[in-house]
């Protein structure tokens, strides 16, 4: 069973703070961006957290990107094209990009990045992109991935961590790769001191350099929203990441603040064990009555009103109810007390259930 979904990033811009960066030219331009909490490593193929992704869009570019109309387009690779069947992925990749320690970025190190995210020990990507079986270079500046069956969604894959390419010489040097990491983005790293900060500075070589505005970019996690938002109120922060549902009234009536937000591509859910060993041996496992009884007795619109004081938008499903995708047949069930007794009872539930 899927419970609410309420998922919504919120981005906070001090556009006083932009003005002046952009009327003193000759300074350094420095972004400082607040984050809920200290990213886990910063290395594409381990990595896992929601925070770390954020840090990854100004250092790694991927081969496809992904745009807010869920368009999938081009950064790293500039076209691509499924053959075979669609067994196979054939992707033209940008010339002349170069890597942050000034190695070019060629089919070879495509070929090396996606192997790494397959086979690496302990690899978070190795799901993402299973369907991948093999990597051919076609060219210096080809690829083709070898599927063994159809997989619609490795674009999509591809536009996240398991597209973004690291430098194969950075990768393979003596040391740990998530604490000196080189990719082929906007922003190269300097440095990291844990709880404290990381910063990044403006990769002089990067492909698109006219797009970027700022000298570095410095993201100091912390992880009470409060204090956060403090901070840039403060002008100690330019933009903070994710603001406390209690605290957007306050930002939309602060003139030097913008508030912007999003519903995130993702879920969160409550999954309960049917078939695995002994834990499902109970109740919940067995009884789809018990489980349905959970879910009539969740009131998800007294959550949303209680908790995020209405600002989020309930859901039941992996897609929320304005999505395309959205399975309108089987929308949120309302809340219903006095049935979900009467299944404990048919299925003879003692209560409470744990």
């Amino acid at each position: 069973m899927t419970m609410p979904r309420f998922l919504a990033a919120a981005l906070l811009l001090l556009a006083a703070a932009f003005a002046a960066v952009d009327a003193t030219p000759a300074a350094a331009r420095v972004l400082r961006i607040g984050l809920a909490d200290d990213p886990d490593m910063l290395d594409p193929t381990l990595a896992r957290t929601y925070t770390g992704r954020i840090v990854f869009a100004a250092m790694c570019d991927k081969l496809v990107d992904i745009t807010p109309e869920l368009d999938i387009a081009p950064q790293l690779a500039t076209e691509w094209q499924w053959v075979d069947g669609n067994k196979g992925l054939v992707l033209k990749l940008r010339q002349g990009v170069k890597f942050q320690d000034g190695e070019l970025l060629d089919a070879a190190a495509v070929k090396f990045s996606i192997e790494r995210h397959l086979n690496m020990p302990g690899s978070n990507r190795k799901a993402e992109i299973s369907a991948v079986t093999a990597v051919e270079i076609v060219d210096d500046h080809t690829v083709k991935l070898v599927l063994k069956a159809p997989f619609a969604p490795l674009l999509a894959a591809l536009s996240d961590r398991a597209g973004m390419i690291v430098s194969p010489k950075a990768a393979q040097a003596p040391g740990d790769f998530a604490n000196h990491p080189v990719c082929a983005g906007p922003y190269k790293f300097v440095e990291r001191v844990a709880q404290d900060r990381i910063v990044l500075d403006r990769f002089a070589d990067y492909w698109n350099k006219d797009l970027v505005k700022f000298d570095r970019i410095v993201f100091t996690p912390i992880p009470d929203s409060t204090v956060r938002l403090a901070n840039l109120q403060s002008g100690g922060l330019d933009m903070i990441e994710r603001l406390a549902a209690t605290d957007v009234e306050t930002v939309r009536k602060d003139s030097r603040l913008k508030l912007s937000t999003i519903t995130g591509l993702g879920y969160q859910s409550l999954s309960i064990n049917l078939n695995n060993g002994a834990r499902a041996k109970n109740p919940f496992g067995q009884d789809p009555r018990v489980r349905e009884a959970l879910e009539l007795s969740i009131d998800r619109t007294a959550l949303n009103e209680v908790v995020f004081n209405g600002l989020f938008q309930p859901g039941n499903q992996w897609v929320g109810p304005s999505n395309p995708f959205y399975v309108k047949s089987r929308p949120i069930p309302a809340r219903n007390v006095a049935k979900a007794k009467q299944l404990l009872a048919a299925a003879a539930a003692a209560t409470p259930q744990k």
